[in-house]
């Protein structure tokens, strides 16, 4: 096997400058939540299985017993009135592990969007801050300055040296080389604890996406998981309180 394999599972879609939008997992996984949803409600059509000897040695069994090989995919949708533009959505299972893998792996796909005139491109991750949020912001940062304006309008919030690691992994390097080739982008990142995964921080992202796009979607699907979610947080947390009070009643036990 190559490093890098791209598979055509349908034919090669002719689009007119397409918007590139990435989705991978990532913290809290918001970008792949975000990018499933908009696939799924779109009813994009996938074109392009990708695998790569970056990604961790295995395959995934499905329902009916049969494997499937970890992998990335495209998609694309063409637009519907006046307005829109086509996509072409990238979402997977991993990102590559190391440096030179996710280098590879990125300028791969680089060369896939690009042949098909992707100029732009939007990248979809998660800025964890490691506690809870009542109302996420969706932080960005963007390869010019007309563009930081730009998005600025639609609610992106942009801060000096924030996040202040930079960004890691694919919604970073895939925004970075494409600039080097003139492409146009930006990455969103929507606050997240960080240690669950959020999907009400991926519909934050996904509302200020949508709407740069002008494409309606309905986000009663991200809703429905984010409750389930906060459910699961809360019992955590209720299991959690009870393992303390057990700890100071045996602390009690041992006084006097």
């Amino acid at each position: 096997m190559k490093d890098v394999v791209v598979k055509y599972v349908a034919k090669k879609p002719k689009l007119n400058s397409p918007i590139f939008i990435e989705g991978l997992p990532g913290i809290g996984n918001v970008g792949k939540l975000a990018a499933q949803h908009l696939i799924e409600e779109l009813n994009a059509k996938k074109f392009v299985e990708i695998y790569c000897k970056d990604f961790p040695p295995q395959v995934f069994i499905n329902r009916d017993g049969t494997i499937k090989l970890v992998n990335n995919e495209l998609y694309y949708w063409k637009a519907k009135k006046k307005g829109q533009k086509d996509l072409i959505i990238l979402t997977g299972d991993y990102q590559g592990l190391s440096s030179e893998g996710q280098y590879e792996l990125s300028d791969r796909i680089l060369d896939i969007v690009e042949a098909l005139g992707a100029k732009q491109i939007f990248t979809l991750g998660g800025y964890g801050l490691g506690r809870e949020i009542e109302k996420p912001r969706v932080l960005g940062a963007a390869t010019n300055r007309d563009l930081v304006k730009k998005l600025k309008k639609y609610g992106v919030v942009f801060r000096e040296n924030e996040p202040g690691g930079g960004i890691i992994g694919a919604s970073g390097l895939l925004i970075g080389l494409g600039k080097l080739r003139g492409m146009e982008g930006a990455c969103f990142m929507g606050e997240t604890p960080g240690y669950l995964v959020d999907p009400r921080s991926a519909e934050v992202v996904l509302r200020i996406l949508t709407k740069i796009l002008n494409i309606d979607i309905s986000f009663n699907e991200l809703q429905r998981k984010a409750e389930e979610i906060e459910y699961i947080a809360d019992q955590l947390k209720e299991l959690e309180s009870l393992s303390k009070k057990g700890e100071e009643r045996k602390d009690i036990d041992y006084i006097g």
